[in-house]
């Protein structure tokens, strides 16, 4: 019988493996330091994220993301704590990238791109203290706080017009006459109108947040996943299609008693949550549930694999921590520019049109928190024509010139509807002037309206077009002055005459007005 010596793996003392965590722990704890360290760092970026969970009910699921990401953290902390921490110098690269897009977008008054690039950043900062391993392992925890970001009301508009498509035509194929315009209908029984909480967004939104975690807790097949993702976002849209030609039909056969108060959107949650059920009900049947997390062993085991160095994760830490602190104060340099509020004069008279007292109805425009506004009413041979200008100078969430807060009909409005826009290239005097047209409509009266922007001494109606222009002047030490501007005038049946009328307007007062934009930017009073 031979014998042979046989040399058993070595394991980790008590002092060894106390060592080597204490010197994880640390890497952690210099992780989550530098991830508040940027959280200070952007902390107008992220106040204004807070700002709108608190003000909006579409987005008020914000509050509920970090906890969840953080539980789904610490589900996963064994297989992490198995993982080696090596940082990784290459994201830092990437973090200085978004931390520059951050800056673009400040510069352009862009809050949601702000907002994202915030979100980025956290795992990035996650994988250069950490290393990969540790990244990839939490992946979906830390992606899964972009649904932080208030993000999607731009789809308001377009979610409304298949809202009000869907119940106009149910309604004709239901064999009730129906009288449209815009997002406005008639019918015997009475008048609805499809306004932003009717858009569905809401539901969209929730449906997909709560979707894409279902999915990720309940299936492991990429395929099953993207499936479920794909119906999270298709049963809500056609559900709110469904919610509100039930609406319009329990106000008609009601005789306009039921679903025209609170009770309508009462009956629109409990109609929402009844198909959420069912779609998760339906998608329970092809569960394939996560492997549990492993349970830790008590018996002694060779120690987990410390950082490579634990100078490299303080050099990483201090580095991310730097890189983040840059940008919020180039941000600021550049802010520091003209101060004072801008002078904004009437225009000169023009072309025959007199200024007349008075307003001529009670519509006025939805943009928020201008620094300076005219709203004057001209008349020309009994014609009575509205001018509107809206001047922003060293803008900031709740006082931007383009955002989907603003609008020709403010949001709380419960007299106003906008009732169709298109878009125009006007002719007006030697120039081309782009426009938004728009008819509105009141309780005695409709109105004409042209509308577009002034940036950086141009004229433009689209809003990413106005951002990029607002950006390049405060990077090139102009300021971020810019202006909406908007005339309108009543009509009654004759909207071909009125907008002949409205033409002559705008181009005889055009001249004044640039010269009134650009005397305000320059500081300068109008002689």
């Amino acid at each position: 019988m031979k014998l042979e010596r046989v040399t058993l793996p070595e394991l980790a003392g008590p002092e060894q493996r106390s060592g080597v965590l204490n010197h994880r722990t640390l890497a952690v704890a210099l992780a989550v330091s530098a991830v508040f360290w940027m959280l200070g760092c952007y902390w107008d970026t992220a106040q204004s994220m807070v700002a709108i969970w608190q003000r909006s009910e579409t987005f008020a699921h914000g509050f509920l993301i970090a906890p969840i990401s953080g539980w789904m953290i610490w589900r996963r902390r064994r297989a992490v704590a198995a993982l080696e921490f090596r940082p990784n110098f290459f994201a830092l690269l990437l973090m200085g990238v978004v931390g520059g897009a951050w800056f673009l977008a400040r510069s352009a008054g862009v809050g949601v791109m702000q907002q994202f690039c915030l979100i980025i950043m956290i795992p990035l900062i996650v994988w250069s203290v950490l290393g990969s391993q540790v990244v990839r392992a939490l992946a979906f925890p830390l992606l899964f706080l972009l649904f932080a970001v208030p993000f999607g009301e731009f789809l308001e508009p377009v979610l409304m017009k298949h809202t009000a498509d869907f119940v106009v035509t149910t309604l004709r194929l239901s064999g009730i006459p129906v009288f449209r315009e815009g997002q406005l209908f008639t019918i015997p029984s009475g008048s609805w109108s499809v306004v932003e909480a009717c858009s569905g967004l809401r539901y969209l939104i929730a449906s997909l947040t709560v979707g894409v975690l279902y999915a990720y807790l309940t299936y492991r097949s990429l395929v099953r996943r993207a499936l479920f993702v794909a119906a999270s976002i298709v049963v809500p849209i056609v559900a709110n299609w469904l919610r509100a030609y039930m609406v319009v039909m329990l106000g008609h056969l009601s005789g306009m008693k039921l679903a025209v108060g609170v009770d309508h959107l009462i009956y629109g949650w409990v109609f929402f949550g009844v198909v959420m059920l069912i779609l998760f009900w339906i998608g329970s049947f092809w569960r394939e549930d996560l492997d549990p997390e492993p349970a830790a062993p008590d018996l002694p085991q060779t120690a987990p694999p410390g950082p490579r160095s634990l100078a490299s994760v303080m050099i990483a830490a201090l580095a991310a921590a730097g890189l983040a602190a840059v940008w919020p104060a180039a941000a600021e340099r550049l802010e520091d520019g003209n101060s004072a509020p801008p002078a904004l004069a009437a225009p000169a008279l023009a072309g025959g049109w007199q200024e007349a007292p008075g307003r001529l109805n009670d519509w006025s425009p939805g943009f928020r928190n201008p620094q300076a506004f005219i709203h004057h009413v001209y008349r020309k041979d009994a014609q009575p024509a509205g001018l509107y200008i809206g001047y922003y100078r060293n803008q900031r969430p709740g006082a931007q010139l383009v955002t989907s807060q603003n609008s020709l009909i403010s949001n709380t409005d419960q007299v106003w509807r906008n009732t169709g826009e298109t878009a125009r290239l006007l002719v007006l005097g030697d120039r081309q002037v782009p426009a938004i047209e728009a008819t509105l409509r009141g309780p005695s009266a409709r109105l004409l309206a042209w509308r577009w922007y002034w940036v950086d001494g141009e004229y433009v109606v689209n809003p990413y077009w106005a951002k990029w222009l607002q950006a390049k002047s405060r990077l090139l030490g102009r300021g971020d002055d810019g202006a909406i501007v908007i005339v309108y005038m009543p009509y009654d049946d004759r909207p071909s005459s009125t907008e002949r009328a409205l033409q002559e307007f705008a181009s005889a007062m055009l001249p004044a007005i640039t010269a009134s934009l650009e005397n305000a930017r320059r500081g300068r009073p109008v002689s």
